[in-house]
């Protein structure tokens, strides 16, 4: 296994005895002040995250957008500068090798993926690069997030001479002392949320700035564990925990990695096999689980001695007060409302995702 990457900030985490994790081939904070406060900030105000597990590359050339619109899942010729996508690139049957954001600038296509991720993104792509005018490139920036009902209200305070980007993954450039910035509008939490990327010098002036104890009343700083039960209560899949090479992008209903009218790309004629047929046999679906325990990834469900699920990721949900998880089931248990049963004997009810929306914290919504 790769040597984990070390944020930039790690010396100034490590300052404040704040100790790092591995998450998605990177080191960063598993916690700050403590998950459970670090989420309810996030739900009620802001906190800001090291993104450092995330890394990115481009693509370069004239036949750039041409060549990705033909490999992956979505329509990468519809985007314009400053637009971004979600999408996946897929096997031959239909399966996710690997799943990352495209950002449209004027020169070049951003991509961007887990740390853990890119050099497999990297050499899936350039295996398709036959006699095509594209370069990938190496982009070396690192990432912070705002997410939040307010993280918008301190973007402004970091960038006042910029308006922040309009639509979700839509993307601007900016500068931050004299630095080049891109502010980009993605939530990773289901609340509304912004990624600034820049070269690692500008990116520790911006966090000092933002979450230094000279800068009181700033985004709480939040760790990876309030960034897993935030994802979760938002239904927000992540590769390797939830999907894999294993999973068709309708199973983990990714319906917006895909495309329906861009014609073929590789693994197409499966998904539109899957999405004619009207079903999958198995989807990523939601559970409340009884008890204050949250399953293990991997146990399963079981009906009359038969496997009909399998949890991928789960938490204690600080905002609804419940035990949540994320699982596959068969599509036969699983409509919302129905009663099933882990192979511990532990009781779970079916329940649709996201747990939570921005507009309402009740189950299913």
């Amino acid at each position: 296994m790769a040597e984990a990457l070390q944020s930039p900030l790690a010396g100034h985490h490590r300052a404040h005895g704040i100790a790092l994790a591995d998450y998605h081939g990177a080191a960063v904070p598993l916690r700050y002040a403590g998950h459970v406060k670090e989420h309810q900030a996030v739900r009620q105000a802001a906190g800001m995250f090291d993104f450092s597990f995330r890394a990115r590359f481009a693509l370069t050339g004239d036949d750039r957008v041409r060549f990705l619109h033909r490999i992956v899942s979505n329509d990468i010729k519809r985007l314009v500068p400053g637009q971004g996508t979600y999408t996946t690139l897929l096997n031959a049957q239909g399966h996710i090798l690997t799943d990352f954001r495209v950002y449209c600038a004027t020169d070049r296509l951003l991509i961007d993926t887990d740390a853990d991720l890119r050099e497999k993104t990297m050499q899936s792509l350039q295996r398709y690069i036959i006699g095509d005018r594209v370069q990938i490139v190496p982009v070396d920036c690192i990432a912070l997030a705002i997410q939040g009902p307010k993280s918008s209200q301190f973007l402004e305070r970091l960038f006042p001479s910029s308006s922040p980007p309009a639509g979700e993954l839509d993307h601007v450039e900016s500068t931050y002392s004299g630095s080049p910035v891109r502010v980009i509008r993605a939530t990773s939490t289901g609340e509304e949320g912004f990624e600034i990327w820049a070269e690692a010098n500008t990116i520790t002036g911006i966090w000092d700035s933002v979450c230094g104890t000279s800068s009181p009343g700033g985004p709480t700083p939040c760790g990876t564990e309030a960034l897993e039960s935030l994802r979760i209560e938002a239904g927000i899949p992540r590769y390797g925990a939830d999907m894999g090479e294993d999973t068709i992008p309708l199973e983990a209903c990714l319906l917006n990695a895909l495309s329906f009218n861009k014609g073929c790309y590789i693994g197409q004629e499966i998904v539109e096999r899957a999405r004619s047929r009207g079903h999958v046999n198995w989807k990523l679906t939601g559970l409340l689980v009884e008890g204050a325990t949250p399953p293990s990834p991997g146990e399963k469900l079981i009906s009359a001695g038969k496997e009909i699920g399998e949890v991928t990721s789960a938490c204690i949900s600080p905002t609804l007060g419940k035990t949540i998880a994320m699982a596959y089931l068969r599509r036969e248990v699983s409509d919302p409302g129905a009663h099933l049963a882990f192979a511990s004997g532990a009781a779970a009810e079916v329940t649709s995702l996201p747990f939570y929306t921005r507009s309402s914290t009740s189950p299913g919504a």
